[in-house]
């Protein structure tokens, strides 16, 4: 047992990496008030967000890394030092630059992705690749520095690799379909889709194993990654958020139809300057499609911007028509109606109303 004297090397030993620590955490706060502060000014006077983020990560480890720096020049005061502790330090150094080069990269991610898609935001599932590949490369680097060959590891899993892929077939058809998903572009953040099965909404997010979408009514949908991947997809955002809609109606075989395409025309054109969600650099159009069993049937499209706006459109387009059909007298063929008009007195109800 070594003795507890006051000068004993021991006790020197430690009194001296003490301060050397101490000496190298006060070093760290120093370095940041004097130099990372002004690094984090200039950076703040340039267009660019890089620079920016990448000080605020080192400003924030730069005391730990101080502290490593100062565990490591500290083992020089012992006499004899375990193998093993020699290499944690570095270890931790690795493990510390990795974690703060995976958050730089997922932050650029954030900032920089959705310039290669305007209004589109990225995914969990890209901020998830991102961590996982920077990880492993830091783990892989932190097993070489333990003087562990990473060759033979690879090859185990690359071996071992055909198991668990039949053992996690599941969650593993997810994460690639999740990752083909949103690598193709065809389904983004934000975009109204409409599935097969009749299931559709906003896409919120992806993370490595389903999409959620919400939908209308604000309820949030759990769509496996792999069943969106195999379904039949319709994007109403793409290739532009902006869609046309159609508001179908039969009107009396025995009306103008000339006049009732101009009102019906004046109408749509009001309504698509001023209605809120309507496209105002487009005009309306209205097409006859032919004759029915009630009278003549026509079409009228306009475009809308979302395809949310298209119900508030519609909304005020039939409230429009309706009152501009009363005052100039166009009757619309509605088929029960037209059906009651025709039936005999006798053959209706003995509580019905009379007809008009």
């Amino acid at each position: 047992m070594p003795s507890l004297g006051p000068w004993s090397p021991w006790v020197t030993s430690l009194i001296q990496t003490a301060i050397t620590i101490a000496s190298a955490y006060v070093a760290g706060h120093v370095f940041n008030a004097l130099v990372m502060r002004r690094l984090a000014h200039a950076a703040a006077y340039t267009r660019e967000e890089w620079d920016d983020i990448i000080v605020a990560e080192l400003k924030r480890r730069i005391p730990f890394w101080s502290l490593l720096i100062g565990g490591q020049i500290s083992l020089q005061y012992w006499a004899s030092v375990h193998p093993l502790a020699a290499r944690v330090l570095p270890a931790l150094g690795v493990a510390s630059v990795t974690l703060a080069t995976a958050a730089v990269a997922t932050r650029l991610v954030v900032i920089y992705g959705p310039r290669t898609s305007p209004g589109v935001p990225v995914s969990g599932l890209t901020h998830t690749l991102v961590r996982i590949v920077i990880t492993l490369l830091g783990v892989l680097v932190i097993i070489r520095s333990f003087g562990y060959d990473i060759t033979p590891m690879l090859t185990a899993l690359g071996v071992g690799g055909l198991a668990v892929a039949l053992a996690l077939q599941e969650p593993l058809s997810n994460l690639f379909a999740g990752i083909f998903t949103a690598l193709a572009g065809q389904v983004r953040i934000g975009d109204y889709i409409r599935m097969d099965p009749g299931v559709e909404g906003h896409v919120i997010d992806f993370n490595w194993r389903s999409t959620r979408l919400r939908q209308l009514a604000g309820n949030v949908v759990v769509v496996p990654n792999a069943k969106l991947a195999q379904a039949v997809v319709t994007n109403f955002s793409l290739p532009a958020t902006d869609m046309g809609i159609s508001l179908d109606f039969t009107v009396d075989a025995s009306g103008d139809l000339a006049l009732i395409e101009r009102v019906v025309l004046e109408v749509a054109a009001e309504v698509q300057r001023h209605a809120s969600g309507a496209v105002t650099s487009t005009e309306p159009s209205l097409r006859y499609q032919g004759f029915t069993d009630t009278g003549v049937r026509g079409s009228l499209g306009l475009r809308v911007r979302d395809f949310v706006d298209q119900f508030a459109v519609r909304h005020e387009l039939v409230k429009r028509l309706q009152a501009r059909f009363a005052r100039e007298g166009i009757v619309l063929a509605i088929p029960s109606l037209r059906a009651a008009a025709l039936r005999p007195a006798a053959e209706l109800p003995a509580d019905s109303p009379p007809m008009t």
